[in-house]
């Protein structure tokens, strides 16, 4: 599938001589062939992965043998293609017909790459469940490893803050790690700069990298954070001692980038919080404009979300609102 997306790509930007055009102001991102991009895009939005039997099975196909689907949602990742195959099948099941998924964001990613996405009503009426996957390619082009994360249906907001106090209390704050200022031009290099360089220990450094309209989805709050004033407060909000933010994948992309973590407390490895992020920069400014975080759940399956998605399996919550109301997947 992948080398027919890329045939198709050569064909029309050489030997036919025909120019695709461009709708940025730089053409890097629009004019590379971005292998993983394409890939889901045509799993997710064309054979309909997440909603059609044949469209899980074009999925499965396009595994590696050894794949691992950590899907989040549940207690235990699914390991090995035909693993992988079946839960895409269940997933379909699930859903009973009553509704598909929309991507809202994709990263220009090539060897891995994230989206955002809503689960829309087969009426495309109402929209629903949110989330976040990240996706990484084998040297042979199939999928090797998925992260996917459900925003959770009851959003804690602060007390989220208080509980990691209170988990953390008496924990010793550790020096800043010391780094090279830099300015990344690309929003995977921006996003690892931040976490594997700057590692939180210069909340300045970090506020220089966003966007003054910068809107920051945090899916452990209900309302998305606008401006750098209120993504400055929710930073420190979330900087004290016994925190540990540990990056773990990172995609390739240069507009828009997807990466997972772990969150570590009082320094236990065994006992981690999973996520996800999203981060898309402004084309012009390569700052950051927009990001997406999303949680994974202590309980798995969550309880409401599991009660959701039967009452609901469409939309995956128990109140869609209409359709375009939340743009971007906001």
């Amino acid at each position: 599938m992948v080398s027919n997306l890329k045939g198709i790509f050569d064909s029309l930007t050489s030997s036919s001589g025909i120019q695709i055009p461009s709708f940025n102001t730089n053409n890097e991102s629009i004019d590379r062939f971005c292998q993983a991009r394409e890939l889901i895009r045509s799993l997710v939005e064309e054979e309909k992965c997440f909603s059609k039997e044949s469209g899980a099975m074009a999925f499965g196909e396009a595994c590696a043998l050894d794949c691992i689907y950590e899907d989040c949602f549940e207690p235990q990742p699914f390991v090995g293609k035909l693993a992988v195959t079946n839960h895409m099948l269940a997933k379909v099941n699930q859903r009973k017909g009553k509704g598909y998924v929309r991507i809202d964001r994709i990263s220009d990613g090539s060897s891995a790459c994230g989206f955002a996405w809503t689960w829309v009503s087969s009426d495309g009426k109402e929209e629903g469940l949110r989330g976040t996957t990240f996706i990484e390619l084998n040297d042979d082009g199939l999928i090797s490893y998925v992260r996917e994360i459900p925003e959770p249906i009851y959003k804690p907001g602060d007390l989220t803050v208080e509980l990691l106090k209170a988990v953390t209390k008496g924990a010793v704050a550790s020096p800043p790690p010391p780094y090279e200022t830099k300015t990344p031009r690309s929003a995977s290099q921006v996003a690892k700069y931040l976490f594997n360089d700057v590692q939180g220990g210069d909340i300045d450094e970090s506020m220089r990298l966003f966007e003054d309209s910068i809107v920051y989805r945090d899916f452990n709050y209900e309302e998305v954070l606008r401006g750098t004033e209120e993504v400055r407060k929710f930073i420190e909000d979330f900087s004290f001692p016994g925190i540990e933010f540990k990056p773990d994948k990172f995609d390739d992309g240069i507009y828009s980038t997807c990466f997972t973590w772990e969150v570590c407390l009082n320094g236990n490895t065994e006992r981690t919080v999973k996520g996800i992020s999203f981060y898309e920069l402004d084309p012009v400014s390569r700052k950051i404009k927009y990001v997406r975080d999303v949680p994974e759940s202590s309980i798995k399956p969550p309880p409401l979300g599991n009660l959701a998605r039967q009452i609901r399996p469409g939309v995956g919550i128990f109140k869609g609102v209409p359709v375009g109301s939340r743009p971007g997947g906001l």
